[in-house]
């Protein structure tokens, strides 16, 4: 069901609106504020085919003990690929 109005959100709104959304409605708990602008960050390498792209990472927020991580497993982790423009990573 989440996948489904992420797909929504993706297509109607703007992409702060929608990604706030997903992001606070779609996953429990929800994801803090602070990484809006990451999942961002994650959204335009991934659509710029940089899936490998380190993103620098909120502080107090760490992926494998590092304070960057790969656009791709951004993406992956908060479920954003309603939003690529390609459907797999």
């Amino acid at each position: 069901m989440g996948s489904l109005q992420a797909q929504e959100m993706a297509e109607l709104a703007d992409l702060e609106t929608a990604l706030t959304w997903h992001l606070r409605a779609n996953h429990y708990p929800p994801v803090p504020y602070e990484m809006i602008a990451v999942c961002k960050d994650a959204i335009e390498a991934c659509n710029e085919w940089d899936y490998e792209r380190q993103i620098e990472l909120p502080p107090q927020v760490t992926w494998r003990g590092l304070t960057t991580a790969p656009a791709n497993a951004i993406v992956e982790g908060h479920r954003l690929e309603a939003w690529l423009d390609e459907e797999e990573i």
